[in-house]
């Protein structure tokens, strides 16, 4: 919808509701409090990590903490224990930055790949049919458990949410308190032209429901498990 279009709108629809339009300049928002803000404000990146997993288990995820030169070791261990044989990952430029080129490579020809070039259908179907996903996240936050990750042609949205189980590799540096300081960050890489995106992903762990009798049952829908892996010295 066109901003004229929008305008037209909402004028009929105030028309035919018989009152004036409700005007955002006129009340400008004002913050009753600074809790989004100051909640978690001063912990340090070790405080943070340890909060990030307390609050990750919590919501059923399994958490994993290691370094860049034990990576991949600590991905494979992942895929023998997953008894994964369809393997999804992503295209992008990621793989350098983690030290998994090598690893990356090796699976070139067995692994299926999100891949920009192929169609939405083609990226789902491959995403479908995977028992199993390794990607990369955004940010951490560690007020509760979420992993954020912006859409993009190489990692799309169904990628997350459609294979069976679902590793997910984070840098210690991007840990952030909460949810604020997230998309603070995610404005400025728009603002600037680093990244485009069609929509950020907040990602709490698998998911889970409970029934009339308040059983949990957890990987209703989406991934059975999750697990997030923290690398330490990037």
């Amino acid at each position: 919808m066109t901003n004229s279009n929008r305008e037209i709108f909402l004028d009929k629809i105030a028309t035919k509701a018989g009152r004036p339009r409700h005007q955002l300049k006129n009340h400008p928002f004002v913050p009753i409090n600074d809790l989004p803000e100051s909640t978690l404000a001063g912990k340090s990146q070790d405080e943070l990590l340890e909060l990030a997993q307390k609050n990750s288990e919590a919501v059923h995820v399994t958490f994993e903490k290691t370094n860049r030169s034990s990576l991949s070791a600590l991905l494979n261990d992942f895929l023998s224990a997953k008894d994964i044989n369809n393997l999804i990952l992503p295209t992008c430029d990621k793989w350098t930055t983690f030290g998994l080129s090598d690893w990356e490579n090796k699976l070139v020809d067995s692994a299926e790949f999100w891949a920009p070039e192929s169609s939405r259908t083609e990226n789902l179907a491959k995403a479908n049919a995977a028992d199993g996903a390794i990607g990369f996240a955004d940010y951490l936050l560690a007020e509760s458990g979420t992993i954020t990750v912006a859409t993009t042609p190489g990692q799309g949205r169904g990628f997350h949410f459609l294979p069976t189980h679902y590793l997910s590799i984070i840098p210690k540096s991007h840990i952030l308190s909460r949810s604020r300081q997230a998309m603070r960050k995610y404005e400025a890489a728009i603002t600037s032209g680093r990244l485009t995106t069609s929509n950020i992903n907040f990602i709490t762990g698998p998911s889970n429901s409970g029934d009339i009798e308040m059983v949990l049952v957890v990987g209703v829908h989406g991934p059975l498990d999750m697990t997030y892996v923290v690398v330490e010295d990037l």
